[in-house]
């Protein structure tokens, strides 16, 4: 089984649908960091990126990505755009040309998606980010890829994976960005940007899973 330029096109498109249905869930959480901006923002994000989708519907893999991140950097305020879109272009570049995904082309998409959210917010494990879904996420899906593990298999359990690290920001104090000022009080809350990464992972596995 392979990804295909139509699957991401529609992954693109669920996301936005989620982000949408989760504004007011996303914003709540961020509220708790001393913001309140994180769902609209996301919600704001992903309708530019559904704006711009019909110009690239029929391009390949790569541009598809490029184009949403490029999207997400000029409309999506704070330190998510940055992150989410240079998790996009960097993506779309190592798939520049791809006409449907292998095994090892998501783990090349997960793998320099991931790298490039490490480098522009220079995020550790552990310092409650969106940093601390998407790592487990990538090893989780690199394991199965290494194990022979079909795409829609590596994804379920890298989506596992990314919930699991998502969760486990609730006991971590914040050591970076706005949420970071808070200091001690950070202690017991989900971090919202581990949220939306899960909830944009698990959209991709829903759209994978749904033309199985």
């Amino acid at each position: 089984m392979t990804i295909s330029n139509e699957q991401i096109v529609q992954w693109l498109q669920n996301s936005a649908a989620v982000m949408a249905e989760n504004k007011e869930y996303l914003t709540q959480l961020d509220s708790l960091f001393g913001g309140a901006d994180h769902g609209i923002n996301m919600n704001r994000g992903f309708n530019k990126v559904i704006e711009k989708l019909p110009t690239v519907s029929d391009k390949d893999i790569g541009s598809i990505l490029k184009t949403a991140g490029m999207a997400l950097i000029s409309s999506v305020g704070g330190a998510s755009g940055p992150l989410y879109g240079t998790f996009f272009t960097r993506s779309g570049a190592a798939l520049s040309a791809k006409e449907e995904l292998s095994s090892n082309d998501l783990h090349l998409l997960f793998q320099t998606g991931v790298e490039g959210i490490q480098q522009r917010g220079r995020a550790q494990r552990g310092d409650k980010t969106m940093y601390d879904a998407w790592l487990p996420s990538l090893e989780a899906l690199k394991a199965a890829t290494d194990n022979g593990q079909s795409v829609a298999s590596a994804l379920e359990q890298a989506v596992s994976a990314a919930k699991q690290g998502m969760e486990d920001t609730i006991p971590l104090q914040a050591k970076k960005g706005r949420a970071s000022y808070l200091g001690e009080r950070s202690i017991g809350h989900q971090d919202p940007g581990a949220t939306s990464s899960y909830l944009l992972l698990k959209a991709l596995l829903d759209t994978i899973s749904a033309d199985e």
